[in-house]
């Protein structure tokens, strides 16, 4: 069975991956005032989009994994300490790549089954097109991590998938 999805998500695990530290490495030299200065994005500050990213990634691999994780709200905050959150967010992340390593071609077809927080309705799903829900949903909010850090004047480099380390065939 050829591969359709498992590399294509495996490659968006990745990049995940790679840009999620990226980014907290450049906010490491970010006063904690400053991560957690309110900025009118949609979690307010870099810290609430930080914590909003590790919240959604959770829930949603609770979603797919059957292991249900329970929260009380969207901007929930995980953690105050930016370190543990780095360190968790480490974890999920590796938890996410081996999660598709994992996973047979298909499975991506399976339907997966939840209830929403946002519309507290039930919702079936295939596995592949949650997925692809799910990286967007980083990406999106990497999107906004991204101008609040320009905003306050650092430097996060080149944020194209196509120039992650890696990526390029060798010829």
């Amino acid at each position: 069975m050829t591969e359709k999805y498992r590399s294509q998500f495996l490659l968006q695990a990745r990049y995940n991956q790679w840009m999620n530290n990226k980014l907290y490495q450049v906010c490491e030299d970010i006063p904690d005032r400053l991560r957690k200065k309110e900025m009118k994005a949609f979690f307010k500050s870099i810290h609430g989009t930080f914590n909003h990213l590790l919240l959604g990634d959770r829930l949603w691999m609770g979603r797919f994994t059957g292991n249900e994780f329970k929260i009380k709200s969207l901007d929930q905050e995980l953690y105050s300490s930016f370190d543990e959150l780095w360190r968790e967010r480490q974890k999920t992340d590796q938890h996410i790549l081996d999660w598709i390593g994992s996973l047979e071609e298909m499975e991506f077809d399976k339907t997966i089954h939840f209830t929403a927080i946002v519309t507290q309705r039930s919702h079936y799903f295939r596995l592949a097109d949650a997925l692809s829900h799910f990286f967007h949903h980083q990406t999106h909010h990497r999107g906004q991590l991204t101008t609040l850090i320009s905003q306050l004047d650092y430097d996060f480099g080149i944020t194209d998938m196509m120039w992650m380390p890696g990526v390029e065939l060798e010829q």
